[in-house]
């Protein structure tokens, strides 16, 4: 039964991780440069990445791992394992929230562009 218990808790973080550097290499988004001043994309790229920026994924992350924790707690308190199953819970609460912060700030650059005239292929 140990092994049972050890396992996942050795394979879940590994699985956690691989999913928050998903969101690292999400790729930017394609821009159709044909006729596109090549110093004003710059300028606009950079000022909307600013933009995207200020969807705060560290904060959601934290506030998805304490939700996380909390409702993890409370079924572990039916089943037995409050410790395990909020530990369970942040874990997951916190990569879902990371995962969705990522998100966001894709679209909040992308609508940003495109606000700007520009045509995003992706």
């Amino acid at each position: 039964m140990k092994l049972r218990n050890t396992m996942p808790s050795r394979i879940l973080p590994v699985l956690a991780l691989a999913l928050l550097a998903g969101c690292a290499a999400n790729p930017d988004p394609i821009i159709d440069t044909k006729g596109v001043d090549k110093a004003r994309l710059a300028e606009d790229w950079q000022e909307c990445e600013q933009f995207s920026k200020e969807v705060n994924v560290p904060t959601g992350v934290a506030k998805g791992a304490g939700l996380g924790a909390a409702v993890g707690a409370a079924a572990g308190a039916i089943r037995g394992d409050v410790s395990q199953s909020a530990g369970w819970g942040a874990l997951y609460g916190g990569t879902r929230s990371g995962l969705d912060g990522d998100k966001e700030q894709s679209k909040v650059f992308k609508r940003c562009m495109k606000g700007r005239g520009y045509r995003v292929l992706n």
